[in-house]
């Protein structure tokens, strides 16, 4: 069973903008070093015709990729108003240990913890959807340990 994907506006804008770099852009130049690599001489040999054919393939992929994700996705709209956390919402909490962090709730398509870009889908995403400020939400880690939550703040 294939899972509805979910996009922020935002996170449909970026992605279009990557699939728009790489048909227009990223295909030329690909194009153009497979043409140069060629003139090398023999292609079975030839590690950057190799590379440049490698490189090809994983772009291909990615607009494959994207197109997949755009004509399937659910793009959400965050409520203007809710007290609750959605997808779309900057979430901080305060962990056990009295540190805060700040999250920002997208789909899987959009995640991206080193920018604090998590999955509604996580463990740490899921657990967060639909509390409101106050709330202690527990997830667990990927360690195997339950890791408890206080939401501070929820906003757009």
């Amino acid at each position: 069973m294939v899972k509805d994907i979910i996009l922020t506006p935002e996170g449909r804008e970026k992605l279009e903008q990557e699939l728009n770099e790489l048909e227009t852009v990223k295909r030329v130049e690909i194009g153009e070093r497979i043409k140069v690599a060629r003139e090398f001489g023999d292609i079975t040999e030839n590690s950057e015709y190799d590379d440049a054919k490698t490189e090809q393939a994983w772009m291909e992929s990615r607009i494959a990729e994207i197109s997949q994700i755009l004509s399937t996705a659910t793009v959400v709209e965050t409520p203007k108003r809710s007290n609750k956390v959605v997808v779309g919402s900057v979430v901080t909490v305060e962990m056990d240990n009295g540190t805060e962090r700040t999250f920002t709730i997208v789909g899987v398509a959009e995640a991206d913890i080193t920018t604090g870009r998590i999955s509604n889908e996580s463990p740490v995403g899921a657990a967060l959807i639909g509390a409101k400020k106050g709330d202690v939400v527990s997830a667990e880690a990927p360690n195997g340990k339950t890791v408890n939550f206080t939401i501070l703040k929820i906003s757009r």
